[in-house]
C-alpha cells in the first residue's frame, strides 16, 4: 500500500495510504490528519490545506497553477515547496511522499 507522510509543526508524524485520483487534502481529512482544514472543500479559495513538499519530492509532484499561486502568494507562512494540498491528485506513485504542515493554516 503507497503512503503518505504528513508531519506536523511539532514534528508529529501521521502516514494516510494513497488512493489514485484523490486529493491530498481529500486524504488527509478522510484520515483526520490534524492540521488540514480544507474548509473550502477544495476550490483553492481559502489555503487552510497548505503543506510544504519536500524537496526531493518536489518536482515529481509538480508546480502550482494560477488558483494556487493566488492563495500561496498571501501565505507569510508560504515556502518555495509550498502547495495547496487540495490542487495535488495524488498517484500511487508518490509512495514515501512526505509533506510538512505549517505551524498555522489560513
Amino acid at each position: 500500500m503507497a503512503v503518505v507522510t504528513f508531519v506536523s509543526y511539532d514534528g508529529a508524524k501521521h502516514e494516510a495510504p494513497l488512493a489514485d485520483g484523490q486529493s491530498l487534502m481529500k486524504i488527509a481529512t478522510n484520515n483526520a490528519v490534524p492540521g488540514i482544514d480544507g474548509d473550502c472543500g477544495g476550490e483553492a479559495a481559502c489555503g487552510t490545506c497548505h503543506v510544504v513538499v519536500d524537496p526531493e519530492w518536489s518536482e515529481r509532484v509538480g508546480g502550482s497553477g494560477p488558483a494556487e499561486e493566488e492563495m500561496l502568494s498571501m501565505n507569510p507562512e508560504r515556502q518555495p515547496t509550498s502547495r495547496l494540498s487540495c490542487q495535488m491528485d495524488v498517484s500511487e506513485t508518490w509512495d514515501g511522499l512526505t509533506v510538512k504542515l505549517p505551524e498555522f493554516q489560513m
